[in-house]
């Protein structure tokens, strides 16, 4: 019976903290204008593990390898490898302390109506809506595309007489999302577990395929991996290759703010997404830097591993390096499972920015992308938005796959203009005094501070944030670090344009703009006022509630 009571009182005391929790995460809603309508399935571990596998670093640094190398050579990948590194950690830190303040799954757009002056909310909050979304859909294509062509890689590794062809990688494709709607929607449970599962993966596969290429791979000489730069895009200069050839590790780590997206599902969101994006990317990072150097050093003769591997040349280095056909399918089919599982993340990423932008009337079709699941408290309508929408644009695959590239290359260009956005907002606010601890709000005060970001005090800082000067100096650097990736992710690879070569981001990057400005002036004006005011924040003693 002593037992059984010592059981009870800690049972009792676990009921108790999961309430204050839930309290918590209910009031920094609530403080916001919001209801807490999603249920809180992820916790830090499993967060972490979506957090890790969305952005594969390590996994993409071989998958991209060829990007960084034609426009850098080895000692271009490793430097520009450790630049985009620092850059990504600034504006981590940056998107960090913003989900601190403000744990919703509209993110940007919700952040811009909370910081801009009050003339520009609406219309800029509208635009960082739409370059979110459109960015995260890009994503999405990007996840499923490159995932589809891995197993045509695999393919041609292990059956030298098959010809890829673009219909079968669109059928891939298809199979990919089909798979990630089932761990996203079959049940409710499914994508914590499944997200904590593959972290384990995510973390064994790096060994797995690290110390085989170690051991059994070609010795390189130090001095030509630091010291070699190359310029197969023919540039002017190596100063504007080596920039060119950033984008390959830029896109390594894409898709870095997914965790926050699912805020709303998190326990203890402004604490738990804070650390689960600042650990990632310290373990991405780590990872990737650790295989980039692996590759380089042991990956023996690249001009033959193109000739064999054209798509995916890591695939014949794995080859060469364990002498085993077999052996190197298993390495590949590693990073293929773990490419399929971060498209799962990207999914359900996508479809909550989604299901946030159309809770706040922003989309078409926002009453019928907004609705829950009774059955699975999961926004189904938006999953399935997302997932045809992605469908759909793999038909232009079929036709011509430079066109669909041209289409999947907006994921760069969307994501980080609207971090550039967000980020001036907060070093405008934070350097005109626009922002304050959460304990010095006297009780009674203006509403609208946490709603317009007008009126005093217009924030509250959240209990992760970098203080002072520091934090200062981190959001200029994250903000010239984002112009400058901004700008070049519009380049295309070789100064010898042709249509097949093209980079066409700028292209649909444009057509998203003046589609979603028609849109705005014939009906989402009517509409769309920026983040709506579900519940009516009010004031304690130690700020919102």
């Amino acid at each position: 019976m002593e037992i059984q009571s010592k059981t009870s009182d800690v049972e009792l005391r676990r009921m108790h903290s999961g309430s204050k929790a839930a309290e918590s995460d209910d009031a920094a809603l609530g403080r916001l204008g919001k209801k807490s309508v999603l249920k809180r399935r992820f916790a830090f571990l499993s967060i972490l593990g979506f957090s890790c596998t969305v952005l594969v670093t390590w996994e993409a640094t071989l998958i991209l390898f060829l990007v960084g190398f034609q426009s850098g050579g080895p000692a271009g990948v490793i430097y520009g490898y450790l630049l985009v590194w620092a850059g990504t950690v600034s504006t981590f830190i940056v998107l960090s302390e913003l989900v601190s303040m403000a744990p919703t799954s509209g993110g940007q757009y919700h952040w811009v109506s909370m910081l801009a002056p009050r003339s520009l909310q609406k219309a800029l909050s509208y635009v960082a809506g739409w370059l979110t979304l459109c960015g995260w859909q890009a994503s999405v294509g990007s996840g499923a595309y490159l995932t589809g062509t891995l197993v045509q890689g695999l393919l041609i590794l292990t059956q030298p007489t098959y010809l890829p062809k673009n219909w079968h990688g669109t059928l891939l494709y298809w199979a990919i999302m089909v798979f990630g709607v089932i761990i996203n929607v079959s049940a409710g449970w499914l994508l914590p577990k499944f997200e904590g599962l593959l972290l384990v993966l995510h973390i064994v596969g790096f060994f797995g395929v690290m110390i085989p290429l170690l051991t059994l791979g070609p010795r390189g000489e130090t001095k030509e991996v630091f010291t070699t730069f190359m310029n197969l895009g023919e540039w002017k200069t190596q100063g504007l290759s080596f920039c060119i050839g950033l984008m390959g590790s830029v896109f390594a780590f894409v898709g870095g703010d997914g965790a926050i997206h699912m805020s709303e599902e998190i326990q203890n969101a402004a604490v738990v997404v804070p650390r689960s994006l600042m650990t990632g990317i310290m373990i991405n990072g780590s990872l990737g830097f650790a295989m980039i150097l692996t590759l380089l050093f042991r990956a023996g003769d690249i001009e033959q591993a193109l000739q064999e591997n054209p798509a995916y040349p890591f695939m014949a280095i794995f080859k060469h390096a364990v002498n085993s056909t077999a052996g190197a399918a298993i390495m590949a089919s590693l990073i293929m499972v773990l490419a399929t599982s971060a498209t799962v993340g990207l999914l359900a990423s996508s479809s909550r920015v989604f299901w946030a932008f159309s809770r706040d009337k922003g989309l078409p079709g926002w009453r019928f992308l907004s609705q829950i699941s009774a059955r699975t408290s999961i926004p189904v309508y938006s999953v399935a938005a997302t997932t045809l929408i992605a469908c759909v644009l793999a038909l232009v695959n079929i036709g011509s796959s430079t066109a669909f590239n041209g289409i999947i290359s907006v994921s760069i260009a969307g994501l980080f203009s609207s971090y550039l956005l967000v980020s001036v907002l907060l070093l405008y606010r934070r350097c005109t005094g626009g922002i304050v601890p959460a304990g010095k709000v006297s009780i009674g005060g203006n509403r609208s501070s946490a709603v317009t970001g007008e009126s005093a005090p217009p924030i509250l800082w959240g209990p992760w944030r970098i203080p002072g000067a520091l934090g200062i100096a981190n959001n200029i650097f994250a903000c010239v670090y984002l112009t400058f990736i901004l700008f070049f992710s519009f380049w295309p690879s070789f100064s010898h344009v042709s249509p097949q070569n093209m980079n066409w981001s700028i292209l649909v990057t444009g057509f998203v703009a003046v589609f979603s400005t028609l849109y705005y002036l014939l009906w989402a004006k009517k509409t769309y006022k920026g983040p709506v005011v579900e519940v009516e924040p009010r004031y304690v003693d130690d700020g919102f509630a």
